[in-house]
C-alpha cells in the first residue's frame, strides 16, 4: 500500500518557514500599522510636529534669525520629526513591549532579536518618510522656498534617525516602562524648547548657546538649516556630533539592553 502526500481535498502541505525578507518585511509592516494606529503616536509622529509649523511659521525675525521665519522654522521641524519617532515614540512602544513581555517572545521566534530591531528601525524610516512629506507639503503651503542639497538632508535625517534610534532603545532597554514614558517624554519637551532644534543655538540664552551645539537636537536642526536654509554644502560638524551620539548610545545599547 502506498501512501500520498496529498492532504485530504486535494491540498498538498508544503511545510517550512517563511524566508528571512518575508519575516522581516511582515514584521515591519506590523510595527508602522501599530504606529499609525495609535492615538498617542499619532499626536507625537505627526500632529505635534505639524502644529509647532503652522504656530512658529510667523514668528518675528528675531527670533529665528531670518525672514519670512517658514524658511528657518521647516527645517527645524523636520528634526523635530525624527526626535519624535525615533527617540520619543521608539522608547516609548519598546519599554511598554519590554514590560508586557513581547520583546523576550518575538525575540524567540524565527524573526529573532536582531531581526526585531532591523524591523523596528525599518518602521522609523517609513513613518519618517510619511512625516516629511505631510511636513514639506504643509511647509511649501505657508510660503517654504528650501534651498541647498535634499541629498545632504537626507544623510542628515538618516544619521539623525541613527541618533536618536539608539538613544531611545537605550532608555527602553534600562528603565522601566513608567520611568521610560516620564524621561522620554520630559527630554522631548527640553529639546524642542532649548535643544536647538527649532530654535537656533545661538539665539539661546547665556551659556545654553556654548553647550546645546553638542546636542544631537542641535546637530540635526542646524545641520538642516545650514543645507536647506542657507545651501551650504555638507555639514561635517554636525554629522560628525550625530556620528559620536549614535556610535556611543549604540555601544552602550547593546551593552546594556534587557529584553523582559
Amino acid at each position: 500500500m502506498t501512501t500520498s502526500s496529498t492532504a485530504p481535498g486535494g491540498l498538498a502541505p508544503a511545510p517550512g518557514a517563511a524566508s528571512r525578507g518575508r519575516i522581516l518585511l511582515a514584521q515591519t509592516r506590523a510595527e508602522v500599522r501599530m504606529t499609525l494606529r495609535n492615538g498617542e503616536q499619532l499626536l507625537l509622529t505627526l500632529v505635534i510636529p505639524l502644529l509647532v509649523l503652522v504656530a512658529l511659521a510667523k514668528l518675528p525675525a528675531d527670533v529665528v534669525g531670518h525672514d519670512p521665519a517658514i524658511d528657518a522654522v521647516a527645517p527645524g521641524v523636520l528634526a523635530l520629526a525624527v526626535l519624535s519617532t525615533a527617540f520619543t515614540g521608539q522608547a516609548i512602544a519598546t519599554g511598554f513591549e519590554r514590560r508586557y513581555g513581547v520583546l523576550r517572545l518575538l525575540g524567540s521566534t524565527p524573526l529573532g532579536r536582531t531581526g526585531l530591531l532591523v524591523a523596528k528601525t525599518a518602521a522609523v524610516l517609513v513613518v519618517e518618510v510619511v512625516q516629511v512629506l505631510l511636513i514639506a507639503a504643509v511647509a511649501f503651503a505657508l510660503g517654504w522656498h528650501p534651498v541647498g542639497s535634499w541629498a545632504y538632508a537626507v544623510v542628515l535625517l538618516v544619521l539623525g534617525t541613527a541618533a536618536f534610534s539608539a538613544l531611545g532603545l537605550l532608555l527602553a532597554g534600562t528603565l522601566r516602562a513608567e520611568a521610560t514614558l516620564a524621561v522620554a517624554n520630559g527630554l522631548y519637551l527640553l529639546m524642542l524648547a532649548l535643544g536647538g532644534v527649532v530654535i537656533p543655538a545661538d539665539r539661546l540664552p547665556g551659556p545654553l548657546a556654548a553647550v546645546v551645539p553638542l546636542l544631537p537636537s542641535a546637530a540635526l536642526g542646524q545641520g538642516l538649516r545650514d543645507v536647506l536654509l542657507h545651501g551650504l554644502g555638507f555639514p561635517v560638524a554636525a554629522a560628525g556630533v550625530l556620528l559620536v551620539w549614535g556610535v556611543v548610545a549604540g555601544v552602550a545599547t547593546a551593552r546594556t539592553f534587557r529584553w523582559s
